[in-house]
């Protein structure tokens, strides 16, 4: 299993989780980015770097992730993606997104932007905390221990 990391709009703090557990479990984290990111020296490490443009790096995901490997994304279009290629995708906040729900969360996804198109303010997410990242966290444990 490789992690593959949606990297642009990724937490830093979930970041360094997963450098953690790349060491940990000695396996391959890939960070997908448009632009340079810092990772910390390992063997185990890497980050690539795309060009700048919508879902270039969303894509390049989806063009290399395996069956079996896992995605950290909040980008919902690309869960579904890689789920259609019987990978694994867990959001920074600790959020399993399966075959059994990811109809139900892209039907969500489209009806907020039709409401924030209209004018509509819909909020945003609250800040990650203290327990978002814990969740995060556990659940990465349950799948890396699979």
């Amino acid at each position: 299993m490789k992690i593959w990391i949606d990297a642009d709009a990724c937490p830093v703090v979930i970041k360094e989780i997963l450098f953690r557990a790349a060491e940990r479990t000695k396996r391959q984290l890939i960070l997908i980015a448009n632009h340079p990111l810092y990772i910390p020296p390992s063997p185990f490490i890497r980050m690539q770097q795309v060009e700048s443009g919508f879902d270039v790096a969303d894509n390049e995901i989806v063009k290399r992730v395996e069956s079996g490997d896992l995605v950290i994304t909040s980008d919902i279009p690309l869960a579904a993606e890689v789920i259609r290629k019987e990978g694994l995708v867990l959001s920074p906040r600790g959020e399993l997104y399966t075959k059994e729900n990811i109809g139900a969360r892209l039907s969500m996804r489209d009806f907020m932007e039709n409401l924030r198109n209209s004018g509509v303010d819909t909020g945003g997410q609250a800040t990650m905390n203290q327990n978002d990242r814990k969740v995060f966290a556990n659940q990465l444990d349950k799948l890396l221990a699979q």
